[in-house]
């Protein structure tokens, strides 16, 4: 059995299907009735976003028809390429390969191994403590000292954020949740708040967009965006409550946190593109950049989801 064979999942892609189809029809509508360059520009952005979402979502589509071990096997290889991204940000050297194969060759599949298997006492702490530990000592082993800190950072961080906390949002399919449903809707209600919290940021802030809230980090986010996204992503979020462990209010509540740590995460990794000098982590994904700028973020807000999930239910 799949989460396919929950009636309310099939519900719910129908629902982001058509959607999709709508948002579509619209983007090349708009694109023949926008007259300025300005509107131009933004139009064949929209459009480049919708074609990045179709691929998007029929992944999850596809890893949700494979059940879980195709939904963990989806995110490992997600992390695996939003890693690659991060890495690549500072120049390595030689004496680091052989710590940069054990994070993508034995780290990363470790962790996503241990989520399939429900560990939770191992997964949760395999990278922030053991492999936190592992890394300065292969690196300081190789005897190489320039730059250090900077280097060993550099791959402890992208293992946190890349493999770390993104693999919690499969490891929501293995909760033991006191419910009926299948738990691929609480996987669903994360991706789809999180992600439609960044879309509506961006349609907010490019309708009602004023005044910046970090200029110098990301000038498109502005509080007008960031007020009319948020809001409008946790109504979303409560609408669902129909289809989560959640009565509406603790729906609302759980919505407006995880859109809350979402855009920290965003925020925080446009931080890091800006001190490196760079416009997006990748070119992957038309319209999005790279795999980790359209992920960023759920690195905040899946561990944040799974624990208050888990507390609470």
């Amino acid at each position: 059995m799949t989460a396919l064979d929950d009636p309310d999942v099939l519900r719910l892609l129908l629902i982001v299907l058509g959607l999709l189809v709508v948002g579509s029809v619209a983007g090349q509508a708009l694109r023949g009735a926008v007259r300025t360059d300005a509107g131009r520009a933004t139009v064949a952005n929209i459009n480049d976003r919708m074609r990045g979402w179709w691929m998007m979502s029929a992944l999850f589509a596809l890893a949700l028809l494979t059940g879980g071990i195709g939904s963990v096997v989806m995110f490992a290889l997600v992390s695996f390429l939003a890693l690659r991204e991060f890495v690549t940000l500072v120049a390595s050297r030689r004496s680091d390969h052989r710590t940069l194969v054990a994070a993508f060759f034995l780290f990363t599949p470790a962790q996503y191994a241990l989520v399939a298997a429900h560990w939770y006492g191992l997964f949760a702490i395999l990278i922030p403590v053991y492999v936190f530990l592992l890394v300065p000592t292969s690196m300081v082993i190789a005897g190489d000292t320039e730059r250090f800190l900077e280097r060993t950072a550099t791959i402890q961080w992208g293992l946190m954020a890349c493999v770390y906390c993104l693999s919690y949002a499969p490891a929501l399919l293995f909760l033991d949740v006191d419910w009926d449903s299948e738990n691929a809707l609480l996987l669903f209600f994360l991706v789809v708040v999180v992600q439609l919290s960044d879309v509506l940021q961006y349609v907010w802030g490019k309708t009602l967009g004023r005044r910046p809230i970090a200029p110098r980090v990301s000038p498109n986010k502005t509080w007008e965006g960031f007020a009319g996204g948020v809001l409008s992503a946790t109504a979303v979020g409560t609408a669902l409550w129909w289809a989560t462990p959640f009565p509406p209010a603790a729906a609302a509540a759980l919505a407006f946190a995880i859109c809350i740590a979402g855009f920290a995460g965003g925020l925080t990794m446009a931080a890091i593109k800006r001190d490196r000098g760079v416009k997006d982590y990748g070119t992957l994904i038309p319209g999005h950049g790279g795999v980790l700028d359209r992920i960023d973020s759920l690195t905040f807000a899946a561990p944040l989801f799974f624990h208050l999930t888990r507390f609470f239910y």
